[in-house]
């Protein structure tokens, strides 16, 4: 799973791709691929920390102010939408980018495990600022839901901000890493895609994966 993610980082050709990862099996997969992997400490508590300990490695010379957290748990993740958060940080107003989709059935409405996003999107513009996300539904009212896709990008120093942090008080009632990012005050715009890529949770998900995925 981790090679597919790995190429499809690649094939959005957006710079340097490193796994960081604190498994030798894992760095092992993707060398033998031809790809760059980094290994971190296993007791970190986040992905954004180990993504962080892995850009001291790979550029400590701090030649990439952009960094794009991809997790690897999406095989089928389009390289276009990469691009998209791109978009989202040309706006200087934004600290992180991160990805939603719409919410098209009611099972995935009422999952807990689709956390969902409080923002608006004009006609004009195919990006908003992401106002909060939950695990419940929000916003209340009729109107368009929005699914949160779990990629982000962070400029440089907000990541940094972000790891010297600790975890805030609504992220660990939501167990929502990017709610410690809103309550320290960084903006969090979201592009809009137009589907929510497949991700491997459970081990249903995993037997859909190698189906879908199978030579």
């Amino acid at each position: 799973m981790i090679v597919h993610v790995l190429r499809r980082a690649l094939q959005a050709k957006l710079g340097p791709v490193v796994v960081a990862c604190a498994e030798p099996a894992i760095a092992d997969a993707i060398t033998a691929e031809g790809g760059t992997a980094i290994l971190t400490d296993p007791d970190l508590p986040s992905g954004s920390d180990r993504i962080h300990a892995a850009l001291q490695q790979f550029d400590p010379d701090k030649k990439y102010n952009i960094i794009i957290n991809l997790q690897g748990d999406l095989p089928t993740i389009d390289p276009a939408s990469l691009h998209a958060l791109l978009s989202v940080l040309a706006q200087p107003q934004f600290d992180l980018a991160t990805l939603v989709a719409p919410i098209t059935t009611d099972a995935e409405r009422d999952a807990e495990s689709v956390v969902k996003v409080a923002c608006h999107f004009t006609n004009e513009s195919p990006v908003a600022a992401a106002l909060y996300f939950s695990r419940a539904v929000i916003p209340a009212g009729p109107g368009p839901l929005w699914h949160h896709v779990g990629v982000y990008a962070y400029r440089r120093a907000a990541l940094a901000q972000f790891v010297a942090s600790p975890p805030s008080a609504l992220e660990q009632r939501e167990k929502l890493e990017q709610l410690r990012a809103l309550e320290l005050g960084l903006r969090i715009g979201a592009a809009r895609i137009a589907h929510a890529p497949f991700g491997v949770d459970t081990l249903d998900d995993l037997h859909r994966a190698r189906e879908e995925l199978a030579p």
